[in-house]
């Protein structure tokens, strides 16, 4: 009796198929299972930072329909009457908005513009220091006024730019007839107020670049030594070349922040003779949402503000992308 060849028969071979397509299926569930397991201490860790976002980031977002209503203690947020874009048209119809919204993006603008460079400069500069304890030394004191209040830095501030008794009027007084009011005058002020920020956050900001900067190959730098290039050179085309993704990734976060001054840097620096300069968004949502009571028109400046933010954050990573150093 002749046997039929299973390998030509159709049946046989659907049938062959189809057990093969479960096993690999099977398979596949059981590699993610085991990759399940391997990570779930990495998961348990992930849980407090995603508790911390949900509760202090998201949940919040609920309250922005207060921007939209009448709000007030006694209703609620949810009993409190409907008013639609009013209090948007209220914001834009007082004559001290725009005023405000200038003030904020100029100061933030000149944070990002004279501020950027300088944390990837130090960063630079303590990647070429040799001597270890040297290097530890400088990193220390560049590292230390990130973890002072602006109260503290500024009473630092007013010590040294008083119009009185400042250290710096004192130093000028055998070259200047009568003292100069530094925190009194709108274009030194805007200096004072950039040049503290400066000085405070450059040497903590510095510490990612520095973290890039160890990925960088040395033979790079060996190679471009052999070919000839000076230090400079060697900066120009090894250095920043290599650390260009953080820089990029790190501009596109600051243009997110452009709208965002930050209260306590002008609030401790500011006075009523240059409040046509410092007075921003922040100073404008204490005075008018907390002390003031408004917690629409604040809800509603505020609303705007991370609109405006978002847009400029995806302008950037928009232009970004162009270069291939796009965020996402």
């Amino acid at each position: 009796m002749a046997t039929v060849p299973t390998s030509g028969n159709p049946a046989v071979m659907t049938e062959q198929s189809a057990s093969d397509a479960e096993l690999q299926r099977r398979m596949r569930q059981a590699s993610r299972r085991r990759r399940w397991k391997a990570n779930i201490p990495l998961m348990l860790l992930f849980i407090p930072g995603l508790l911390y976002y949900v509760i202090f980031k998201y949940l919040p977002m609920g309250g922005l329909m207060i921007a939209f209503k009448d709000y007030n203690f006694f209703d609620g947020v949810l009993g409190s009457p409907w008013i639609g874009m009013h209090n948007f048209e209220t914001i834009f119809k007082q004559p001290q908005t725009l005023n405000i919204i200038r003030n904020t993006i100029v100061l933030s603008l000149l944070n990002v513009i004279v501020g950027f460079p300088f944390p990837i400069v130090l960063a630079i500069l303590l990647n070429e220091v040799r001597r270890t304890w040297y290097k530890r030394w400088i990193q220390t004191i560049v590292y230390l006024p990130h973890f002072f209040s602006w109260v503290i830095i500024g009473g630092f501030i007013f010590t040294l730019f008083a119009t009185e008794s400042g250290t710096i009027n004192q130093l000028l007084k055998g070259w200047m007839e009568e003292p100069f009011p530094f925190l009194f005058n709108p274009g030194s002020w805007i200096a004072i107020y950039v040049g503290s920020g400066i000085w405070k956050e450059m040497g903590f900001s510095a510490i990612i670049y520095l973290a890039a900067l160890t990925s960088i190959d040395p033979s790079l730098y060996e190679s471009a030594s052999l070919d000839g290039a000076n230090k400079l050179q060697q900066i120009r085309h090894v250095t920043l070349p290599g650390i260009s993704t953080t820089i990029v990734l790190l501009f596109i976060l600051a243009m997110g922040r452009i709208m965002e001054v930050g209260f306590d840097h002008v609030y401790v620096l500011q006075n009523a003779v240059v409040s046509n300069v410092a007075d921003v968004i922040s100073t404008y949502m204490y005075r008018v949402g907390l002390q003031g009571a408004q917690f629409s028109l604040t809800t509603a400046m505020g609303l705007f503000e991370s609109i405006v933010g978002l847009i400029l954050v995806l302008s950037a990573n928009a232009l970004a992308r162009k270069f291939d150093r796009g965020l996402w």
